[in-house]
């Protein structure tokens, strides 16, 4: 005997054995657009001080010195990367473009922002507690997708997310920074 849809446990809309509604897609898509708008555009503004000095930031040449204190091969080519990855990533992001790559750049940008400063404790001036909420806020990001308000909404590959794309993506970001870790001197 087959049971009636609207009889099992969190089919009728509600949360299961709650009573109460589910969460709406609607408030989940504006979540996950306040956060694509806030990291990505956050991260593109780092991308801009180190690509333009826009926003009191050093340029290729301060950054490119400031890498070459840490111990980066080719200081000046590193700002460029990290700039551009920084830049592209965050405004990928803010868009909900090519979601799972544009968190794996943002979230290995910030492994890498976050080995760097490791020694500094957890809470700021010197600590790592603004990176990590950026690399968490990344990788949450690349395992849950961007949303219905997204631009991958109309990419055949992306319009429905997968969570091993996003898996993937985090395991890549993982390994070029911990790559890009080993070449500091």
């Amino acid at each position: 005997m087959a049971i009636p849809t609207g009889t099992l446990p969190g089919t009728d809309g509600a949360r299961a054995g709650t009573g109460a509604p589910a969460s709406s897609p609607t408030a989940h898509d504006a979540g996950l657009l306040l956060l694509r708008l806030a990291l990505g555009l956050t991260m593109a503004a780092h991308g801009a001080q180190k690509l333009f000095g826009w926003f009191g930031g050093g340029g290729v040449e301060g950054t490119g010195q400031f890498f070459a204190s840490l111990g980066y091969p080719s200081p000046e080519a590193m700002a460029v990367v990290a700039g551009l990855t920084e830049t592209a990533g965050g405004l990928a992001l803010a868009l909900g473009l090519l979601t799972p790559l544009a968190g794996a750049a943002v979230l290995g940008t910030m492994v890498n922002a976050v080995a760097v400063k490791w020694g500094g404790g957890f809470f700021a001036p010197q600590g790592v507690e603004y990176e990590l909420l950026l690399a968490a806020g990344a990788a949450a990001l690349t395992l849950s997708g961007p949303g219905r308000w997204a631009v991958d909404r109309a990419l055949p590959v992306l319009r429905s997310h997968r969570l091993s794309h996003g898996a993937a993506a985090v395991v890549l970001a993982v390994v070029v920074a911990g790559a890009t870790l080993l070449a500091r001197s």
